[in-house]
């Protein structure tokens, strides 16, 4: 290792096309050496996704460009605290003399803990954090609340530097009584470049034309798995309300609501404007994002919600619930999209009229989306993470200065009482 160069191990569960471009930037960093242990090789090989219903393999490069290992898992593969076991990270990391070790994986597996306890007593800093923005379950069992708000201060003050992707997520860490100090915003990014690059290549009126959208027609996306929390029927009854004749409807995802999302269509009487086109891979979204004119995300909770990035880098403005990380950081409420509360299917009918209302005014909120995300990108999130590092550090060595300085002044200590007369 180069002097000066700082040493970092990075531990992920599994390659994700959203990390993979982060890590190729810091692996042709000069002042860094970056390690990235995979826990498992999920979606860079082929496997089923219970989210989607259907076998993943994603179309994009996720391990090229940055140096990487699979540590064996020895759990049992399934969801549950001994389900993720990668116990040869112990060995990797008390032998690695790593400055600091970045954990993305979960503290409710084995995984995590492994890693944390080598860490200490490696001397390495830690660093993980959350990217949830409440303390409320998704599966709403209410009294997980009360665990999460006892427990979680005590989990992240195990963290030498707690790393967040949005304000949202910082302000909860706040309201657990985690300093600032102790916690450092990694804007939560998509490879900008290449949306860009990929969305300048589309021919539009092409796919706009195989959806059977006429030039005139408005064009709403709807680009998530359809789950329950995402409520994809908050969208489909709000543009049933809105009026707007000359627009369609597009659902890009697959998911366990697809056939009953099909059947209310019909009985809304907006099939024939509806589409859905099922999962779609990496590699065809940004036609689709520069295709549509206004994507919606009307989630009940969505951490932070990335189809955002990627639709604004793709010119598409953006409404989202105001349940969606996102949209708090990334949109500014009539200049780059809209927020509405979650669940008020009339707001949303609202804002869908308000949109395609004023075409011209619709196009220049597209532009100004595209401009915000100049200042959340993959720059933003490598400089931040690299700064939590080094306050990760800083609080490591305090604290072995402070053991050495506790140590030694007891010894003296008991020296003096040696020698003092009886």
């Amino acid at each position: 290792m180069a002097e000066g160069r700082l040493r970092v191990l990075a531990i992920a569960q599994q390659p994700a096309q959203y990390q993979a471009p982060l890590f190729r930037r810091m692996a042709a960093r000069s002042d860094l050496e970056l390690q990235v242990a995979y826990c498992t090789l999920r979606g860079a090989e082929a496997a089923h996704d219970p989210g989607f219903g259907a076998t993943v393999q994603w179309d994009v490069p996720l391990l090229d460009g940055y140096s990487w290992v699979q540590v064996a898992n020895r759990g049992s593969g399934g969801q549950s605290f001994w389900g993720l076991r990668n116990s040869g990270l112990w060995r990797m990391i008390r032998g690695g003399r790593f400055d600091a070790v970045l954990c993305y994986v979960s503290y409710r597996r084995a995984t995590f803990w492994i890693a944390r306890v080598a860490a200490w007593l490696s001397a390495a800093a830690f660093l993980f954090g959350t990217d949830t923005t409440t303390l409320n379950p998704l599966d709403r069992r209410m009294w997980k609340r009360s665990v999460k708000r006892v427990m979680w201060p005590i989990l992240f003050r195990v963290a030498d530097q707690v790393i967040v992707p949005s304000s949202g997520s910082r302000d909860l860490m706040r309201s657990l009584g985690i300093s600032d100090e102790r916690v450092t915003i990694t804007p939560y990014v998509v490879d900008n470049d290449w949306w860009l690059a990929q969305s300048a290549t589309v021919d539009r009126a092409a796919v706009r034309a195989s959806w059977g959208a006429r030039e005139a027609d408005g064009v709403v996306l709807f680009c998530a798995k359809l789950q329950p929390w995402k409520r994809p029927f908050d969208l489909l009854q709000a543009f049933a309300k809105s009026g707007i004749s000359e627009a369609l409807l597009v659902f890009a995802g697959e998911g366990p609501l697809r056939g009953e999302l099909e059947a209310r269509a019909e009985t809304l009487g907006v099939a024939k404007r509806v589409r859905f086109l099922g999962f779609v891979n990496q590699s065809q979204l940004p036609g689709i994002y520069t295709a549509a004119d206004l994507m919606v995300l009307p989630s009940e909770y969505d951490a932070f919600g990335v189809v955002v990035n990627e639709a604004m880098l793709c010119g598409c403005a953006v409404a989202a619930s105001d349940r969606v990380g996102a949209a708090r950081d990334l949109i500014a409420e009539g200049r780059t999209g809209f927020v509405y509360p979650c669940g008020d299917v009339e707001a949303l009918a609202g804002v869908l009229r308000r949109a395609f209302r004023d075409p011209a005014r619709l196009k220049e909120m597209q532009q100004e989306a595209r401009a915000r995300m100049e200042t959340w990108s993959p720059r933003e999130n490598i400089e931040a993470t690299l700064e939590a590092v080094s306050r990760g550090m800083s609080r490591v060595r305090c604290g072995r200065a402070a053991d050495v300085g506790t140590r030694a002044g007891a010894k003296s200590a008991a020296s003096v009482s040696h020698k003092l007369p009886e």
